[in-house]
């Protein structure tokens, strides 16, 4: 097994080939006077698993192109088999055509990846909403990790657990809250959410009481402008929360987020590694390196 990075994952890249004791592989990326992409791999993978690592956040259609180059660049270079990881997955939102003549983003990409020579997939916490289980779409091996259960380990010394409420900001969210709930032993909720548009949301409570005079750690997957953390923090706290702390898998944190939720008293803010960022204290490279492990048995 030979890893490889991307630019958005060089880091990402060479803790998991550390972890593994597996060789990592350098790839010069640069890019022409005109835009257009240069990559070449220091070494070739002839016989070998190749692992991809690329996250994709922020700017995702440069990482998709380069992560594009790379796979089937492996595959032609005689990879035995090429597993993409990519932390952060891009377009999973638009899962479907809600509107005539919208283009179905995710498929498209699935579609690619397989095309572009990738034979598996490990991703982490997958911004999947209509779509409940990726394999139901794709064509290759889709594997959906989550670094949730390490968030709640987080915060087990952190938090008063004998006062503390787990909250989703929204029903998408459920999912996440439980998993954080079970590893702390508290109770959880979940906010209902209205989305007024790309940015502004109304939210609701249905369980006021379970909030009032509580401490409250409120869990999402992606923060990307901060609308739903901002309208959830200022629900809880005019229910009458004690300190209110956030955290999410993938901290893309576009425009001003970092104010809206701060400027409403959070405690603290925590992400994981899949997008760099201030906040990313938790690492999701010992949950995709305990996967690879299985696969480098079989």
């Amino acid at each position: 097994m030979l890893i490889y990075a991307g630019s958005a994952s060089r880091y990402f890249g060479l803790k998991l080939a550390r972890i593994l004791g597996v060789e990592y592989v350098s790839v010069e990326s640069r890019k022409f006077p005109d835009g257009e992409l240069y990559i070449r791999l220091e070494k070739e993978p002839r016989g070998e698993v190749a692992v991809l690592v690329q996250s994709m956040y922020r700017t995702p259609n440069d990482y998709l192109i380069e992560y594009f180059f790379i796979s089937r660049t492996l595959k032609e270079l005689g990879a035995k088999e090429v597993v993409g990881v990519i932390p952060y997955f891009p377009y999973a939102r638009q899962d479907t055509r809600f509107r005539p003549g919208e283009v179905v983003s995710l498929s498209v990409v699935l579609e690619l990846l397989e095309k572009m020579g990738t034979d598996r997939v490990v991703t982490v916490d997958m911004h999947l909403h209509r779509v409940q289980d990726i394999e139901e779409i794709s064509k290759i091996p889709f594997t959906n990790l989550s670094v949730m259960k390490e968030i709640g380990k987080y915060f087990k010394d952190k938090i008063r657990r004998e006062n503390t409420v787990v909250v989703g900001p929204d029903e998408e969210a459920e999912q996440w809250v439980k998993m954080v709930a079970g590893v702390l032993q508290t109770p959880y909720t979940v906010l209902e959410k209205v989305r007024l548009g790309d940015v502004e949301v109304e939210i609701k409570a249905k369980e006021e009481e379970l909030i009032k005079r509580r401490d409250i750690l409120i869990v999402d997957d992606i923060i990307s402008t901060g609308g739903t953390i901002e309208a959830a923090v200022k629900k809880v706290k005019e229910i009458g929360a004690n300190r209110v702390f956030v955290a999410c898998a993938h901290a893309i944190l576009a425009a001003s987020a970092e104010y809206r939720i701060f400027h409403e008293g959070v405690e603290e803010l925590v992400a994981s590694d899949t997008v760099p960022s201030p906040y990313s204290v938790i690492s999701a490279v010992p949950v995709v390196a305990n996967y690879l492990e299985m696969l480098k048995s079989y």
